[in-house]
């Protein structure tokens, strides 16, 4: 997968002496992902190299009328259908390894349903928050894509439309009119590349993921649990660990993340607003739009499509970007930490394997899971293993200074959080006095009921 989102990049660095003649890389020029004509260059972000790259007449009538949807599209900023469509082809298509989706059967579904209401009972011990899952499902691929497609659409559609709106503002008004057939037709072509690159990348995470909380974001239904038996499977093959043992401790995690997103109710909204954050910082280098514009004629439409192809606009990593990342590789850190924190207390003295699946699933993380794929073509977020780890011993040390009550209250108010400073001092953090948040309102409460001199309270003025 790509390392930056949607297939675009950061305008390209002055190149090294002796750099010159070296090839830059395909594709991360331009922000649509174009690679090149039919035929031509561009790979798997290329619709055109999809449907013609390996050419088959007999697919001919399909490669056109797939071609004709993408330019018909006039939807929103991404093509969800075409999105939905070419993750449930990826499903089908299997695994690298050769494992292909199958329906989950009745067996698999009554162990996956034992597995979460066995981690419920453990972590009642563990946590202060209770049980968040009021059902347990076993999904296939093919249905953990269905499920999550309404938060994806959540999560990249302010991205793209921000995108778009970006490209179209920078070509000045004259040239917006004499362009307004292209720029139409690069809005649905637009559309299509975003969601072919999004279906990709959920049809892959699709055969990676064991629940629907592997990125630290709450892509299924509200109150369910979710194990995918056959990626369960998968995970545990070569760690010599039983089955039972590696479901109950994927249900564990699952049922955590459960918890937490059930009962903070602004967790969920804050996570979701720092990706919108993201995208209003979204700008375009307008300065190296000058003398590209200088150069086209405007009655020269073909030579616009070109400009445009090669790349005419280029995103800018703008501090208001920087400071939404960084807001939401925190608070994803926290998640996380937090659910590794109480996992570990839940399942260290019940489960002999409970140190071995957690180190897997660190160096998971650290190699390139899931989460760090999805969100490194997303929105171009790298999450940092160390500040997971970091975040893991602060919550382990805030559970032995405070108590589980004491460290689970923190959760109260997004200001009672440490923050990414204090990942860098965890001691400092655990040991600072903090401002109840419950008081206060408590106290701002009394305040608006309490007569004033005149003997009204505020809800008489």
């Amino acid at each position: 997968m790509s390392d930056t989102p949607f297939g675009f990049g950061v305008p390209p660095e002055e190149p090294d002496d002796g750099d010159e003649g070296k090839k830059k890389p395909e594709g991360g020029a331009n922000p649509f992902g174009f690679g090149g004509l039919p035929g031509g260059q561009g790979g798997a972000d290329n619709p055109f190299a999809a449907m013609f790259g390996s050419f088959n007449p007999a697919d001919l009538g399909a490669a056109f009328q797939q071609l004709g949807q993408m330019l018909s599209y006039e939807g929103g900023p991404v093509n969800w259908d075409m999105a939905k469509q070419i993750a449930r082809q990826a499903v089908s298509q299997g695994t690298p390894d050769g494992t292909k989706d199958a329906s989950v059967g009745p067996a698999e579904r009554k162990a996956v349903e034992e597995a979460v209401r066995l981690a419920d009972l453990w972590l009642d011990d563990a946590t202060s928050l209770p049980s968040g899952s009021a059902t347990a499902v076993a999904w296939s691929r093919a249905e953990w894509v269905e499920a999550t497609l309404p938060a994806w659409q959540q999560l990249v559609d302010p991205v793209a439309e921000r995108v778009g709106t970006a490209m179209g503002d920078v070509l000045p008004q004259e040239m917006q009119a004499m362009a307004g057939p292209l720029i139409g037709m690069m809005r649905s072509m637009g559309g299509a590349m975003f969601g072919q690159q999004i279906g990709q990348a959920v049809g892959a995470l699709a055969g990676e993921v064991v629940g629907s909380t592997d990125v630290g974001l709450p892509l299924g239904p509200s109150g369910k649990a979710a194990l995918l038996p056959l990626n369960v499977t998968a995970f545990g093959r070569d760690l010599s660990v039983p089955l039972d043992e590696v479901r109950l401790y994927l249900a564990l995690r699952e049922a955590a993340h459960q918890r937490l997103f059930a009962h903070v109710p602004w967790l969920r909204s804050h996570l979701f607003g720092a990706v919108e954050g993201y995208a209003r910082g979204i700008k375009v280098d307008t300065s190296k739009l000058e003398d590209a514009v200088a150069q086209l004629d405007p009655s020269n439409p073909e030579q616009l499509q070109e400009a445009l192809q090669q790349g005419m606009f280029q995103p800018e990593d703008t501090a208001e970007q920087k400071a939404a990342l960084a807001r939401l590789e925190t608070a994803l850190a926290l998640v996380e930490g937090w659910v590794d924190a109480v996992v570990h207390a839940a399942a260290g003295s019940r489960l002999t394997s409970a140190d071995a699946l957690r180190e897997t699933l660190r160096r998971r993380r650290a190699s390139g899971g899931p989460a760090e794929q999805t969100f490194a073509t997303l929105i171009g977020l790298q999450l940092r293993p160390r500040r997971l780890r970091d975040a893991s011993r602060l919550w382990a040390s805030l559970t032995d200074a405070r108590g589980v009550d004491g460290r689970d209250a923190l959760w109260a108010h997004p200001d009672m959080l440490p923050t990414a400073t204090d990942l860098d001092d965890p001691d400092g953090f655990v040991h600072r006095e903090q401002l109840d948040f419950s008081e206060l309102d408590k106290m701002l409460g009394e305040a608006a009921d309490r007569p004033d001199e005149d003997g009204k309270d505020d809800t008489d003025r």
